[in-house]
């Protein structure tokens, strides 16, 4: 008997883990390592969506929990994870600039914008009009995250690698029941697997392919997250990630060789210096029609619950997520509404 039965092991489900770690709820996880986007995404966090100068949903909220959620991890995978790392966008116009100095005015984004011009100096990167500077921004190691959390819930027998079978999953007097398992609930994490969920497939995940290029180079020395037609994120030995694309029809984790020349030649806009690729991943976002995640109850199952939908920013939003779903199963707080997948009811057949 344990209290919860997870399934999926992603940003989604890692941080739900913590949630019940914390409350001291005992829990198994299955996970058959089918669903790639926590290990190729490219890890930023910041408060700011740099496409349009716009806040980014519950912001304040989610930084607020951001750095204590991932020390806890770093102290249980004895790994470093989290990075605080400049992030910087690159100025293509001047128009661009204003822009950039009216989002500032904004009360909401004030926090997270600042007001000082940042010159390039960059032989590399031809960025004459400058840069724009996100505050409060950083980067998570999601792979390394995964893997060794991963073999953190391994060592503590508390995951089992395979596949969940849904057919052999029972309610039996208020308590499920799976194989060899009772549980009081059963939360699905599985990202775009929840495609083939038959308790909740009919939620609207549509899923988006991004692929992912690591380049080797050595002249660059760059020591932030640069944002333009591409991010480029620093690693380590002169390595850094170049992303991402957005597709929406492709649904497998194959990385495409029109994808890497979309990359390729987005790069080569701004960047000047001699590189190589040195690998290239792809995986499927968990995206969602009106760009929210996917958090709640069964319409009929009542014990049935989902966390998914994080998008492309899983990092900032999932401990957040997870705190509201688990507050919500234990604790009777109502979720609100934008995430409550309540607002779907509708498209549930019954």
């Amino acid at each position: 008997m344990v209290d919860y039965i997870i399934v999926g092991i992603g940003l989604g489900g890692i941080a739900f883990c913590e949630q019940l770690e914390k409350n001291n709820k005992s829990f198994i996880v299955f996970d058959d390592n089918s669903q790639q986007s926590s290990n190729v995404a490219g890890g930023m966090y910041n408060p700011v969506i740099l496409k349009r100068f716009t806040e980014v949903w519950k912001a304040k909220e989610q930084l607020e929990l951001l750095d204590h959620f991932y020390k806890t991890i770093e102290e249980k995978i004895s790994e470093k994870i989290n990075y605080k790392i400049p992030v910087l966008r690159r100025f293509v116009s001047v128009e661009e600039q204003n822009m950039w100095f009216e989002a500032s005015d904004k009360p909401s984004l004030q926090p997270f914008i600042s007001t000082q011009l940042v010159k390039n100096n960059n032989n590399c990167i031809d960025a004459p009009l400058g840069y724009g500077e996100v505050l409060h921004t950083g980067r998570v190691d999601t792979d390394l995250l995964q893997q060794s959390y991963t073999e953190y819930l391994n060592n503590g027998e508390k995951l089992r690698k395979e596949r969940f079978e849904y057919s052999l999953l029972k309610a039996n007097d208020g308590f499920l029941g799976y194989k060899d398992i009772m549980a009081r609930h059963i939360v699905f994490c599985e990202g775009f697997g929840l495609k083939g969920n038959p308790y909740f497939n009919y939620l609207p995940l549509n899923g988006t392919k991004g692929e992912l290029l690591e380049i080797e180079a050595p002249g660059l020395k760059l020591d932030f997250v640069l944002k333009s037609s591409v991010f480029i994120i620093p690693l380590k030995n002169d390595l850094y990630k170049i992303g991402a694309t957005y597709k929406w029809k492709d649904k497998s984790n194959t990385p495409t060789e029109e994808s890497r020349k979309e990359l390729e030649e987005k790069l080569r806009t701004f960047f000047k210096c001699n590189y190589k690729v040195v690998n290239h991943v792809a995986g499927i976002r968990p995206t969602v029609t009106d760009r929210k995640p996917l958090i709640g109850k069964h319409p009929k199952y009542k014990n049935n619950y989902v966390l998914n939908g994080l998008g492309s920013r899983g990092v900032m939003i999932a401990p957040y997520v997870a705190q509201k779903l688990f507050d919500y199963i234990e604790r009777g707080t109502l979720l609100d509404t934008e995430i409550d997948i309540a607002r779907f009811q509708k498209k549930w057949k019954g």
